[in-house]
């Protein structure tokens, strides 16, 4: 008996057969990104409204995406849906030992994450090897996510950042912000940056591209001056 997941597959391979539609036989993994960067902010529209109703819809339109690039990698016999379920099945039960192992329960939410990235850090990694003391964020990642994932790494990693951050003005910032109060500084920021011609998104990225270059220089300069002979310790 098909279910509702097979008969989207079917429907999927359908429209990219020979005789299907011609938009879709002709899109490739490249010209669906911004199909999908559209479903899902979409999507994040009916969460941040909390419409259920809608929510269900766009759910179904961003699955659309994940069966339509499952059924072209298949169609090039590099994966297909039943491979993405089961690798990504077998990555959460991997990952939560304290559920699905004999590893001792995790008292809380954050405790749970600590082991998260624990286990994360010791699978093999897909892809380049990662370089420098950042962990790799997803290129298309919005600026301002990428600006907090920057910060949070130089906070959890203890990494020196008096150099190319105000740490003491980040503090005395944080100290009673409120939800409104930042919308209402990002608001007055961006529209500022575009009264004045700028790029509000690109001027904040080259500002985490600088961060993280001069994180890194000090970083590599701490570890040159104390082994300035390049000496395995």
């Amino acid at each position: 008996m098909s279910t509702a997941i097979d008969e989207l597959r079917a429907t999927i391979a359908r429209l990219r057969a020979p005789d299907g539609c011609p938009w879709d036989i002709e899109q490739t993994h490249q010209s669906l990104v911004r199909c999908l960067i559209d479903e899902v902010s979409e999507l994040i529209d009916t969460i941040d409204r909390d419409d259920l109703p809608h929510m269900r819809e766009e759910l179904g339109d961003v699955l659309i995406q994940i069966v339509f690039h499952a059924q072209i990698a298949s169609e090039r016999g590099a994966f297909d849906l039943d491979a993405v379920a089961r690798e990504v099945n077998e990555k959460l039960i991997r990952r939560h030992p304290h559920v699905f192992g004999d590893a001792a329960r995790l008292g809380d939410a954050a405790a749970v994450l600590v082991k998260w990235e624990e286990i994360k850090a010791g699978e093999k990694k897909n892809g380049p090897p990662r370089a420098g003391v950042f962990k790799d964020q997803p290129p298309r990642l919005p600026a301002t996510m990428l600006a907090e994932a920057v910060w949070k790494q130089i906070g959890k990693a203890g990494l020196p950042a008096d150099g190319a951050v105000d740490g003491a003005r980040v503090r005395t910032l944080a100290a009673g912000l409120d939800d409104a109060a930042l919308g209402r500084a990002l608001f007055e920021l961006c529209a500022a940056a575009r009264q004045s011609g700028l790029d509000a998104e690109g001027a904040l990225r080259r500002e985490c591209d600088r961060v993280r270059r001069v994180v890194e220089a000090e970083v590599a300069a701490r570890a040159h001056a104390a082994n300035p002979a390049g000496c395995d310790i």
